[in-house]
């Protein structure tokens, strides 16, 4: 084992293999550590001295502005951060760590890992997009909860990104890496960080998640004032982009049926995802929606928006959708922020039902208590078994009077409720302390009744006779009925809501 000793800028030792056959990207070649708990990246061209005081910033402040901060660890998870710079033997590279084993694949691809994929990143594209899926190990795909919850982290890293100043500037399914099994999310590449007047973008971007602006001006120099670079703006639709694919595992601009330029196939391209790029869900415009009727196997089921439509995904992130690839697709500036994005998944996972078919491969389905179909899974088509016990009306307790929210939270046997289920002025993010993280009451389903469970609310009231409240004691359980006015406390954010049953239609 060839090993090579150096020190990065600062003076600290760094050792890595040298080896003729090197981890290999467009711009950098990786080196790994002897225990391989980290990695230097050299860069294949000489970085100038932009790139030096950009890489410097991201090593020294901006690093230590997102991880020297209280909610530091959470971030640590989020990101593969440089830590430090190393020069030697006349080439400039990076040290970083190792990404945890969760993104390696385990399992592989189909038929005992025919594509030898074993041990190989979990780059976002094997699992985004219904043919690559198809061809892995059913063990590495997870469920659909899986991928809301990374889309969750993943909207997460994006809005802190953000706060600081900084946009990734090539934001996609090559630059994050997911893991479904565990739900892991890991924003890689971010030394190409963008800062706005100071740093400009290195690449114009990845192919499907470039924004149409950025694709309707790259036939123009750099320099030109018309030129459309990435920047935060960009950013936003391709979060967008990939909180869709990851959902519903297609593109929503791609594979429509419009032919935007019969004469010439890379205008067509062009216009397809540049000037003319039109949501192939479009709730009024369907000249590029995706013909149904001639979708091939390996298309299939995801790219059946007639039985899969985007609305499946209920109605936060619907609104956020039609937002998304309407409306804002072609205004930069009205795009949903980061933050839309990270409220819309909370909420949608609070009307989550699990599905009655243990075979479905999804598992999880949103409970629309508005829709015409609520309680039947559209991904196996499942009418769920019992009864749904939905916590509505939600108001929340704040200057001594109730304020209504437009929420809801559905229940469901083993539904744990926390700190920001019972307060609306609480919610579950970076800043979460452990202590503010534990079970206060759960939901289960006995002797053909839903029950729920006071584990540590200290208030919980029936007060369905709002002239005699009946406590709830910690430790103790009241049942679910129709119509049941529940009270959980009267602190400044503490929430009531009424109890309805519901059936599947």
């Amino acid at each position: 084992m060839n090993i090579v000793k150096c020190q990065t800028l600062d003076g600290q030792p760094v050792e890595f293999v040298n080896t003729d056959d090197p981890l290999s990207g467009l711009m950098k070649e990786v080196y790994f550590s002897p225990d391989r708990s980290y990695v230097v990246a050299f860069y294949k061209k000489e970085l100038d001295a932009t790139g030096m005081m950009r890489l410097t910033k991201l090593v020294g402040e901006y690093r230590d502005r997102l991880y020297n901060s209280s909610s530091g660890h959470y971030w640590q998870n989020l990101f593969c951060w440089p830590d430090a710079i190393v020069q030697h033997d006349g080439r400039t590279g990076i040290k970083m760590p190792v990404y945890p084993d969760h993104f390696f694949f385990q399992h592989g691809s189909f038929d005992q890992d025919k594509l030898k994929l074993r041990g190989k990143d979990k780059e976002g594209k094997w699992f985004a997009a219904n043919k690559p899926r198809q061809m892995l190990d059913s063990r590495e795909l997870g469920d659909w909860l899986s991928y809301l919850r990374i889309c969750l982290k993943l909207a997460r890293a994006v809005r802190r990104l953000h706060l600081t100043g900084l946009a990734h500037s090539d934001l996609s399914y090559k630059n994050v890496l997911i893991d479904p099994v565990t739900a892991n999310v890991c924003v890689i590449d971010i030394d190409g960080l963008v800062v706005p007047g100071l740093f400009p973008p290195d690449v114009v971007g990845t192919p499907d998640f470039i924004a149409p602006e950025v694709v309707d001006t790259t036939h123009l120099a750099k320099t030109d004032p018309q030129r459309i670079l990435p920047s935060r703006l960009t950013d936003l639709h391709a979060l967008s982009v990939l909180i869709y694919m990851y959902l519903l595992h297609r593109h929503p601009l791609k594979d429509g049926k419009k032919i935007f330029d019969m004469d010439d196939d890379k205008n067509d391209d062009v216009l397809r995802m540049g000037k003319g790029a039109l949501f192939i869900e479009h709730p009024t415009d369907h000249s590029n929606s995706i013909n149904c009727q001639k979708l091939g196997k390996g298309q299939l089921p995801w790219h059946d928006t007639q039985h899969r439509p985007y609305s499946l995904t209920g109605p936060y992130l619907s609104k956020l959708f039609t937002k998304a690839f309407t409306a804002s697709l072609h205004k930069p500036t009205q795009r949903p922020v980061a933050a839309d994005w990270e409220h819309a998944l909370v909420e949608t996972m609070n009307l989550l039902l699990p599905c009655s078919n243990a075979q479905c491969q999804e598992k999880w389905f949103v409970f629309d208590s508005t829709h015409s179909k609520r309680g039947v899974c559209p991904f196996c088509g499942t009418r769920h078994a019992k009864e749904i016990p939905l916590l509505g009306d939600l108001m929340f307790w704040r200057n001594n009077q109730y304020h209504r929210e437009q929420k809801e939270i559905v229940g469901y046997d083993g539904l744990s409720l926390y700190r920001w289920h019972i307060n609306g002025l609480f919610g579950y993010d970076e800043n979460t302390l452990p202590e503010e993280a534990k079970r206060l009451a759960y939901i289960r389903y006995h002797n053909n009744q839903w029950l729920l469970v006071n584990e540590a609310i200290e208030d919980l009231s029936d007060i369905s006779n709002a002239k005699a409240p009946k406590p709830v004691p910690i430790g103790s359980y009241i049942s679910l009925q129709d119509g049941l006015m529940l009270s959980f406390g009267q602190v400044n954010g503490a929430r009531k809501t009424r109890v309805s049953l519901l059936r599947a239609n």
